[in-house]
């Protein structure tokens, strides 16, 4: 019996590695979801805007609300909202 549990605790791990989160932006996610910040993009204030609110890599996002694509999200235990075109920017994974 404990060589059983052996082998499927650690065929485990390796199942979970191979799962392989899809990038996409922040704009994709629904209410209740949450994901790390892959990348910001754009150029200038803009970009600079958005890391000083928290959006930087690595970052866990988790969006609260949406309507008409505009978010809410949770970002370093703070709530933004963001309009559709800023929350293009932010690349999840």
């Amino acid at each position: 019996m404990q060589d059983v549990m052996t082998i499927g605790a650690s065929s485990a791990p390796a199942q979970a590695a191979s799962v392989t989160m899809q990038q996409m932006p922040l704009t994709f996610m629904r209410p209740g979801e949450e994901a790390r910040i892959i990348k910001v993009r754009g150029k200038g204030d803009v970009h600079h805007h958005l890391e000083n609110l928290g959006f930087v890599q690595g970052a866990k996002v988790k969006v609260m609300a949406e309507q008409s694509g505009n978010l809410i999200v949770e970002v370093k235990g703070t709530q933004v909202a963001l309009d559709k075109a800023s929350a293009q920017k932010i690349i999840t994974g």
